[in-house]
């Protein structure tokens, strides 16, 4: 007898990280139990638990699933024909379109950093890691146009523009705060080329 998965278990797989990711987005990682996550997605315990042993693990998933559809979408945005100051702008654009989605429930990542603080955990190293991810993005945008050390001072300040308009966001102010992000932004990156 072949010990092979079955042609099911990635789907089975899938929707239960998907259906987890709904979950954990609206009520937090720690606020949402296992058993609430099961029954949402109407699998077995066994099942759970053959694909994700822990919840650290379905954590994790979760995590590097909602990292791979952002970033298709950044490069779907990036790889578009445009300037450096375009494509940031872009960016930025993508972040004011999530904010006014009636599903927006703030950045999962910052999220899952807030509850799992502890450095070196893998929660808090896949959480990390995203945000390094769109940090080195938009720095190797950026490098197109300044030295590279100096797009990566400046693709640090855009992440933290970026993430103080999403905190705003969370208290409803996301439109006007990711609008001056943006201006502030451009300031910057123009600045930078008129030195270079």
């Amino acid at each position: 007898m072949s010990s092979a998965p079955s042609p099911e278990r990635p789907a089975k797989r899938r929707h239960i990280v998907e259906i987890a990711y709904r979950l954990f987005k609206r009520a937090g990682f720690h606020a949402t139990g296992i058993d609430r996550i099961i029954a949402e997605a109407d699998v077995a315990k066994m099942t759970m638990y053959r694909n994700f042993p822990s919840k650290e693990q379905l954590i994790v998933e979760v995590l590097e699933y909602r990292a791979r559809r952002f970033g298709d979408q950044l490069d779907r945005l990036t790889d578009a024909p445009g300037s450096p100051e375009q494509k940031i702008d872009a960016i930025f654009d993508w972040y004011r379109r999530w904010f006014l989605r009636p599903d927006f429930h703030g950045c999962l990542f910052a999220h899952a950093l807030a509850e799992y603080a502890e450095p070196g955990t893998p929660i808090f190293e896949a959480a990390a890691k995203q945000k390094a991810d769109l940090r080195r993005r938009m720095a190797d945008i950026l490098a197109v146009k300044v030295p590279a050390r100096e797009a990566e001072s400046l693709a640090g300040v855009m992440l933290m523009l970026i993430e103080g308009a999403t905190l705003m966001a969370e208290m409803g102010q996301g439109e006007e705060a990711i609008r001056s992000a943006g201006k502030a932004a451009a300031v910057l990156i123009a600045a930078a080329g008129d030195r270079h």
